[in-house]
């Protein structure tokens, strides 16, 4: 298999697995060895990266499924309960910090066999952020935001094994013990900070958010380069865009104003010409492009007084 392929969010989550199990490993034993309440912190999280990995491949295997009778669109929203369980998880694990390391702060234990401790987190903390650079890369080439969620994850993991070193480090060189809890909960709310960030994103991505400005930027030049007029019996233009974002793909919807002595075959053709140049210059995007003559002009319509689905009307 190719390099290239194995770079996909599939795949690179299959890896994730892995490496969250190494990582449960070694971190497990520098707790072991050391019995460091701040080590135990960062074992913890690595639990919560497996359980995250394991989501997140399920949901981006489900976010690729093709578009069903009772999903029109598709599965792409798929990857955002992948990045909102994720934070929900982490917020759980940031919790249990906070109550392992207050109990230590209260009664503070002498620890043991720092070093050992240390190299193990180190040698951790290399292999998550070795992977996490990897599928930042893939996640904003395949747009997918199940992979952002995880490396992002992956990357506070790498912050906590960094924090919990230099707490261990501090601790060992002053003899003040309760570093090591002090540090866990330090740890703690780093961890909340970044599970919150997570949820927030995916909720605001479940609320169908535009599309990012650049995308934006991109679809305006195509509709600019086929917005003209020639004289007054050729008038072309586009109005009432909206976009939005499920997933790896977006779609985008807007009417198309031509003259209206022309046939029906002449505009097909040239919607398509939009849909094709569109597409060329956002992959994977899917335009509704609806034909008005210059003429008439479409407006949608909500009653105040229902929620239901809108009307319609032209002039």
């Amino acid at each position: 298999m190719m390099l290239a392929e194995w770079r996909t969010p599939r795949n690179l989550l299959k890896v994730s697995v892995v490496v969250a199990l190494l990582t449960i490993g070694l971190k497990g034993l520098a707790w072991w060895v050391t019995d460091s309440v701040a080590l135990l912190s960062d074992a913890m999280e690595s639990f919560v990266n497996l359980a995250s990995a394991l989501f997140a491949l399920h949901m981006v295997t489900v976010a690729a499924r093709p578009a069903d009778d009772g999903h029109p669109y598709g599965h792409h929203k798929a990857e955002y309960f992948s990045a909102g369980f994720e934070g929900i998880l982490i917020v759980g694990a940031a919790l249990g910090i906070v109550i392992s390391a207050i109990e230590r702060l209260v009664n503070p234990q002498q620890l043991a066999q720092l070093d050992v401790g240390i190299l193990l987190s180190v040698l951790s903390a290399i292999l998550n952020g070795a992977l996490a650079l990897v599928m930042l890369r893939s996640a904003k080439q395949y747009r997918s935001a199940a992979l952002d969620g995880d490396a992002r994850h992956l990357l506070t993991d790498v912050w906590t094994s960094a924090g919990v070193v230099i707490g261990l480090i501090a601790a060992a060189i002053t003899g003040w013990i309760w570093l090591d809890a002090v540090v866990a909960i330090a740890v703690a709310l780093n961890i909340l900070r970044e599970g919150w960030r997570l949820i927030w994103s995916a909720s605001q991505s479940l609320m169908d958010e535009a599309v990012e400005p650049d995308v934006q930027a991109a679809i305006q030049r195509v509709l600019d380069e086929f917005a003209h007029t020639r004289d007054e019996t050729a008038i072309i233009r586009f109005d009432h865009l909206s976009t939005r974002r499920a997933g790896a793909r977006c779609f985008v919807d807007l009417h198309m104003h031509m003259p209206a002595t022309w046939t029906l075959g002449r505009a097909a053709a040239l919607r398509g010409n939009v849909e094709l140049a569109l597409l060329d210059a956002v992959p994977g995007i899917v335009a509704t492009i609806q034909l008005l003559p210059n003429d008439v002009e479409a407006h949608v319509i909500i009653s105040p007084s229902t929620d239901g689905p809108a009307d319609l009307s032209s002039n």
